[in-house]
């Protein structure tokens, strides 16, 4: 088998893993923070703090060992733009709160039955085209052009190098503390300590990141027919997923349209297999009209952070990326900003 089919067969089964996780667990940045800020449980945040930390050991453990270069990603490039980053992400977060949950998990309900999330993964999609390649594209260039900036350190531990630390010590430092912080939080929550489920959740998905780096990385590296390094992502290969299935002839399908069509596939099956599955759809035109305005924020804000609540908020972070850190910070007060405050999002009455 070719390592460009193999990586799809891989991406495939990676996301088919996270859809069967994300739908039993109701894994979702979004959901974790209404019950973080307003709902007064704090257990699902805990899931997702500890996914970050296991996807940061179990990553950094693969660079470390020379099997994946993150340097050849999209997150640790010399030049980036901050404001654009944040901006991406500020957005992102909320129009994630605006639609109820973030391209990933529009992706799991979509599996349950849950038709409102097929206007949210179709306008996502078009919307991220649009500021990847179509109408809003010379506007996200020109924003980038005009705010980007050339660092000497673009990771936690490049920043730790400049001061004379050598590169396997800053990698080990940088992800420790990181990660000792993240695991810390989790498991302070006594809920969350009595959640196997949840722990079981954190701890599987943040494998499926640094999974999805050596599928890339490693398994994909092939000198006649590179692949990209990455791992789970979701702005951009739902807008690559809308693409090939509208246009599949000449094209080729890659890791994130296969992690797509995975999760969703993965949801559908245990839906089915539990008695989840449910039809369900909006409860009125302002409804959908709210669903379809962040589904098309999470498109663009996605494309300008260079990711989502997955794409940087656990792929990102695992390369302790500077940017990625920045744009985690967006999405971070974007949901915030669309919880609680004047600029909060008003629940809609029941039709």
């Amino acid at each position: 088998m070719e390592a460009a089919q193999l990586v799809i067969l891989a991406g495939l089964v990676i996301g088919l893993v996270y859809g069967v996780a994300g739908l039993l667990s109701g894994f979702c940045l979004m959901s974790s923070m209404r019950g973080f800020l307003t709902d007064g449980d704090g257990r699902l945040v805990r899931t997702y703090a500890l996914a970050i930390a296991v996807a940061i050991v179990a990553s950094q453990f693969l660079a470390g060992n020379g099997l994946v270069d993150f340097g050849k990603s999209i997150y640790l490039q010399q030049s980036f733009s901050a404001p654009v980053l944040f901006l991406g992400g500020l957005l992102f977060g909320y129009g994630m709160v605006l639609s109820n949950g973030c391209g990933s998990r529009a992706l799991v309900l979509l599996g349950r039955g849950n038709l409102r999330s097929s206007v949210v993964v179709i306008v996502l999609a078009i919307a991220a085209q649009m500021t990847l390649k179509g109408l809003i594209a010379p506007a996200r260039i020109a924003l980038v052009q005009a705010s980007q900036m050339t660092v000497s350190a673009n990771s936690l531990p490049s920043l730790l190098r400049m001061i004379g630390v050598t590169e396997s010590l800053s990698r080990a430092l940088a992800a420790a503390a990181t990660v000792i912080a993240l695991v810390l939080f989790a498991f302070a929550h006594p809920a969350f300590r009595r959640s196997p489920g949840q722990i079981a959740a954190g701890g599987i998905v943040g494998l499926l990141v640094a999974a999805g780096w050596y599928v890339t990385g490693y398994l994909g590296a092939d000198d006649f027919n590179p692949v990209p390094v990455t791992s789970l992502t979701f702005v951009a290969p739902i807008a690559d997923s809308l693409q090939y299935a509208m246009l599949s002839t000449g094209l080729t399908p890659n890791f994130g349209v296969a992690t797509v069509a995975g999760v969703f596939a993965g949801s559908l099956v245990t839906a089915l297999a539990t008695g989840r599955f449910k039809l369900e759809g909006y409860s009125s035109p302002r409804h959908m009209l709210r669903s379809g305005t962040g589904a098309a924020l999470m498109g663009i804000g996605g494309v300008m952070a260079f990711g989502c609540s997955i794409g940087q908020g656990l792929t990102g972070v695992s390369t302790l990326a500077l940017g990625s850190f920045v744009a985690v910070a967006g999405i971070l007060l974007g949901t915030a900003a669309g919880l609680r405050g004047s600029l909060r999002v008003q629940p809609l009455a029941v039709a």
